[in-house]
C-alpha cells in the first residue's frame, strides 16, 4: 500500500539498496555480485529487513534507488517483498523510486510487481543496441530483448524511463556510436546517461588491458565521443545536466542530484554505502558476512568514519561542478559557515583564466564545455588545493 505525503519535505534523504546477484558478471563490471541462487536470495532478503528495522527512521525518505547486480533477477513475489521490507518505514510516497533493470529481465510480472509497491522510475541498462558492442561488453541481452522490455515497461504504465548507454568501447566505431545514440533517442525515454568506458581493477577488460591488448581509446577520442553524444542529444529535446546525464523538463534522477550535493543517503545490503549524521559507512562486500552481522545485530563495515564539514563541502564542490548548473558559493557558505572557501579563490581564478570554469553575478562557479570534459583533473585540484 503507498501512503499519503503527511507533511511537508524539509532536507533530502535518499535509500540505495543494493541487490547484488548477476548471472554472470560483465566484462566491464567492478560491483559487488553473487549468482542469483535460492538461498542466497532467502539470506539476503531476510539480512535487508532486518538491517532496515535496526536503521534510525527520524527524517523522510525522499528517494528510493534499487542497484546492483541485478535487482530485476528478483521474482515478481520477491520484488513485492523488498518493497513492502521499505514501506514499514516510510512516512510518506517517495519522490522518486528508481530500479535499475537489465532488459534480459524485464517481465510484465515483475513490471506490475514494481508498480504495486511504488516504483517510479525504470533504469534500463542497454549500453549499446548494436549486437556486436553487446557481445564485447559481456551483455547478454540482444537489441531485439532490448525492444522488447522497453514495450514491456511502457505498456506496465512507466512513464519514466533511463536508458544506460557506454561509448569508447573496443571496436566501437563514431558511426556506431551516433546509431546508438539516435536509436536511443528514437524509443523515446525520458531521460539518458552516457558513460565512458572504464577499465576497473578486477575486471575481465582490466584483465585483457594489462595483457597488453589495445582497448582503451585515446584521451582525443574519448572526448569526442562525448562532444557528440551532446550534439545529437541536445538536438533531440534532451537538457544536460550533470556531465553523463540528459534529461528531457522535469525529469532529472533526483536520487543522483542529492547524492550530487552530498544530502545524506542510507545505504542497505551487502558493500552498500551510507552518508548521515557525520559518518560515512560501507557494509561489508560478502553476502554471507553481512548477514551474519546484521542477523547478530553486529553489522560489519569495510568502512566506517566520520566525516567533517570541511570534507562534505570540498565534496560538494567536486561533486556539484559534475552538474552544469554548477555551485552556489553563497549557498555553500551558508550551509557550511565554519568552512573557509578562500583557499580556493586562486585556484578559482586561474581556472577562469584556463578556461575551465565561469562565473556569475549570482556567485555560482560552473565548468565550462571544456572543463567538463576535464572534470576529473579540476577535482584533483579541488582536492589538493584542500589537502
Amino acid at each position: 500500500m503507498i501512503l499519503q505525503e503527511k507533511a511537508e519535505i524539509t532536507r533530502p534523504l535518499g535509500l540505495y539498496v543494493h541487490v547484488p546477484f548477476c548471472p554472470s558478471t560483465c566484462d566491464f563490471c567492478a560491483f559487488y555480485q553473487k549468482p542469483p541462487e535460492a538461498d542466497a536470495i532467502d539470506r539476503y532478503l531476510e539480512g535487508i529487513e532486518a538491517e532496515l528495522a535496526a536503521i534510525d527512521w527520524r527524517e523522510p525518505v525522499t528517494t528510493v534507488f534499487w542497484g546492483g547486480g541485478t535487482p530485476g533477477l528478483l521474482a515478481a513475489r520477491d520484488l513485492r517483498r523488498l518493497g513492502d521490507a521499505i514501506w514499514r518505514h516510510l512516512e510518506r510516497a517517495p519522490r522518486e523510486w528508481t530500479v535499475e533493470m537489465a532488459p534480459s529481465t524485464v517481465s510484465r510480472a515483475r513490471m506490475d510487481a514494481l508498480r504495486e509497491v511504488g516504483v517510479t522510475r525504470i533504469s534500463l541498462g542497454v549500453q549499446s543496441f548494436d549486437r556486436s558492442t553487446l557481445d564485447s561488453l559481456g551483455r547478454r541481452h540482444s537489441p531485439e530483448r532490448i525492444s522488447r522490455a522497453i514495450e514491456i515497461i511502457r505498456s506496465a504504465g512507466f512513464e519514466n524511463l533511463n536508458i544506460d548507454l557506454i561509448f569508447a568501447i573496443p571496436g566501437q566505431s563514431m558511426a556506431g556510436w551516433e546509431a546508438d545514440l539516435k536509436e536511443a533517442v528514437r524509443v523515446s525515454p525520458e531521460h539518458i546517461s552516457t558513460y565512458c568506458l572504464t577499465f576497473e581493477e578486477d575486471t575481465a577488460l582490466y584483465a585483457r588491458l594489462n595483457r597488453g591488448e589495445k582497448l582503451r581509446r585515446t584521451e582525443e577520442e574519448e572526448c569526442r565521443f562525448y562532444e557528440v553524444a551532446g550534439e545529437i542529444l541536445h538536438a533531440a529535446g534532451f537538457r544536460q545536466y550533470e556531465i553523463s546525464n540528459f534529461a528531457r523538463s522535469g525529469k532529472v534522477c533526483l536520487h543522483n542530484v542529492n547524492t550530487w550535493k552530498m544530502h545524506d543517503w542510507l545505504g542497505a545490503g551487502p558493500a552498500a554505502a551510507s552518508q548521515r549524521h557525520g559518518r560515512r559507512r560501507t557494509n561489508i562486500d560478502s553476502l554471507d558476512a553481512w548477514h551474519r552481522g546484521i542477523m547478530d545485530k553486529h553489522p560489519v563495515y569495510r568502512e566506517d568514519d566520520a566525516v567533517d564539514p570541511a570534507t562534505v563541502a570540498v565534496d560538494c564542490l567536486v561533486f556539484g561542478l559534475r552538474m552544469n548548473r554548477g555551485v552556489n558559493l553563497g549557498g555553500l557558505r551558508r550551509r557550511f559557515p565554519q568552512i573557509d572557501l578562500s583557499i580556493f579563490d586562486s585556484l578559482f581564478e586561474d581556472l577562469v583564466e584556463g578556461g575551465l570554469l565561469e562565473t556569475s553575478g549570482t556567485d555560482t562557479i560552473a565548468l565550462t564545455p571544456r572543463g567538463l570534459l576535464l572534470a576529473d583533473r579540476v577535482a584533483v585540484e579541488i582536492l589538493e588545493r584542500h589537502a
